[in-house]
């Protein structure tokens, strides 16, 4: 037998050219950070490189390609990704910003969503969970269109997904359309079509005469859509149930779940089939609510992380936590304002919006000047603008002397923009006032040492233009809240011009 060439790999070759080392990356592996915050993690580590060759060279190509094909997803959630190398090893370095949420990121060995990205809140979630209950569930978690994640679902509270899936369930049935029906039915009078053979055959011989079978058109709504909708409350409600220690807030969302399940208590409960999907999807029907309250129907029959009791996988969501500071400040001055009176005007109903005038308009950049807030009392307007950042806990810590320069540079573009919104209120007495958040444990000190309040006065002519810095804690209850700051609007309004 003739004897067969010997094989030469090209790794044998061509050592220059050599592949990549066998890596076989664990089933999850989750890069978990919070908002506004900086994680580090060793290149070698997160992609499971072996000792041996050019362990650098390998981590830094790896995690060029990583950054490169997750790009779109880190941009999307805000975050600063980068390669840095410290002389002895390569890195990956994240800054996040004030977005939290979870995503899918793709593995660079297989290119495949393998990796998975989670933000927290940096304030802890049983905070979290009040607040949404506060504002009416109107900032909440909002699930993206990216392939599902490796059993990342975990790493949040399961009601989390509960507040998505109900707060798209209601949609649902608020736009849930009408529509005629065949309907078969046993009536004691004709209606529509009568179906003799079947009077003759069942209804005659039994001796009921008054039953006559017919079949009519009649104005119903989507029973069997109802009836997964039914099926869908009772799964978030059994899960709710099991969540109720989280807090109170659990109550609240049981109680949405019970008055939504009250609107579909006459269809029967059924599990809908993927032909009924593939049917709901076919429909005329091209409204956004629709398709996104039957997408919560799927992950609850899929049970997508429902309860953190499965293992399938997670669904994808993100959540900004600036829109979600701006919702709770307006119900802290809400409940402010029941103090003091006056009237509130609110930046996302575009109450407070003042449009600028450029000339020539083609020329402009930014056309109007939305404050969060605006808060009209009598002789007095106060200006409110809500961020979400750090600045006034390290302003308190560290002293104004020893923060950095590039938190320095953007509180200064806080005051003058807050400022910039004084000059739009034509009262005797302006109050310009940026509210930032802060831990209970924060804002209790400042409240025992007198220091929740930062007031400088302004000069402008013949008004009275003041400036002013507070906190408010991201947690409830916010009794005590709205009373330290109607306080300070009391005294605010009783100081000298």
């Amino acid at each position: 037998m003739a004897r067969q060439p010997r094989r030469v790999s090209n790794a044998a070759r061509s050592p220059e050219r050599a592949s990549l080392p066998e890596s076989r990356p664990v089933p999850e592996i989750c890069l978990e950070l919070t908002d506004h915050s900086r994680t580090e993690r060793s290149a070698a580590d997160l992609f499971l490189l072996r000792a041996g060759g050019d362990l650098t060279h390998q981590a830094a190509r790896l995690a060029d390609q990583f950054i490169t094909q997750n790009r779109p997803i880190f941009e999307l959630f805000g975050v600063s990704a980068q390669r840095e190398f410290d002389g002895t090893a390569v890195r990956l370095v994240l800054d996040s910003s004030n977005q939290v949420g979870a995503a899918p990121l793709i593995s660079p060995f297989t290119a495949r969503p393998d990796y998975g990205l989670v933000i927290h809140p940096r304030f802890p979630w049983p905070g979290i969970g009040p607040i949404l209950a506060e504002t009416g569930w109107r900032v909440c978690p909002t699930p993206l269109r990216l392939p599902l994640l490796k059993r990342s679902a975990r790493k949040v509270p399961p009601w989390v997904l509960s507040v998505m899936v109900l707060a798209r369930l209601k949609a649902l049935l608020e736009t849930l359309e009408r529509r005629f029906e065949q309907t078969l039915e046993e009536r004691r009078a004709p209606k529509g079509k009568v179906l003799w053979e079947h009077y003759a055959a069942r209804s005659m011989p039994r001796g009921r005469f008054l039953a006559v079978p017919c079949s009519y058109s009649d104005l119903h709504e989507d029973r069997r859509l109802k009836g997964a909708i039914r099926f869908t409350l009772e799964r978030q409600l059994r899960s709710l149930e099991t969540q109720r220690e989280a807090g109170a807030f659990v109550h609240r969302l049981i109680d949405l779940a019970e008055s939504l399940l009250q609107r579909v208590r006459l269809a029967p409960a059924r599990r809908p089939g993927a032909l009924d999907f593939l049917a709901w999807r076919h429909l005329p029907v091209h409204r956004p609510a629709v398709l996104e309250g039957l997408e919560a129907i799927e992950w609850t029959v899929e049970e997508r992380g429902l309860a953190g009791a499965s293992d399938l996988e997670g669904v994808p969501w993100r959540m900004s936590m600036e829109e979600f500071f701006e919702a709770w400040v307006e119900v802290v001055f809400r409940a402010v304002l029941v103090r003091t009176g006056g009237r509130l005007r609110v930046g996302r109903l575009q109450q407070t919006a003042a449009a600028l005038a450029w000339d020539p308009p083609y020329a402009g950049s930014q056309r109007s000047l939305v404050p969060d807030l605006v808060v009209e009392l009598e002789g007095a307007t106060l200006i409110v603008d809500a961020k979400y950042k750090r600045h006034f806990e390290e302003l308190e810590q560290a002293g104004w002397g020893r923060l950095e320069e590039e938190i320095r540079e953007e509180h200064r573009r806080d005051l003058l923009q807050v400022l910039a919104y004084a000059h739009l209120a034509d009262a005797p007495v302006v109050g310009a006032c940026l509210v930032y958040p802060c831990t209970t444990a924060t804002w209790e000190s400042l409240r025992m040492r007198q220091r929740l309040f930062h007031q400088a006065a302004v000069p402008s002519g013949w008004r009275s233009i003041w400036l002013g810095l507070t906190a408010v804690p991201m947690e409830t209850p916010l009794g005590p809240v709205a009373d330290a700051l109607a306080d300070q609007i009391r005294r605010w309004l009783r100081a000298p011009g």
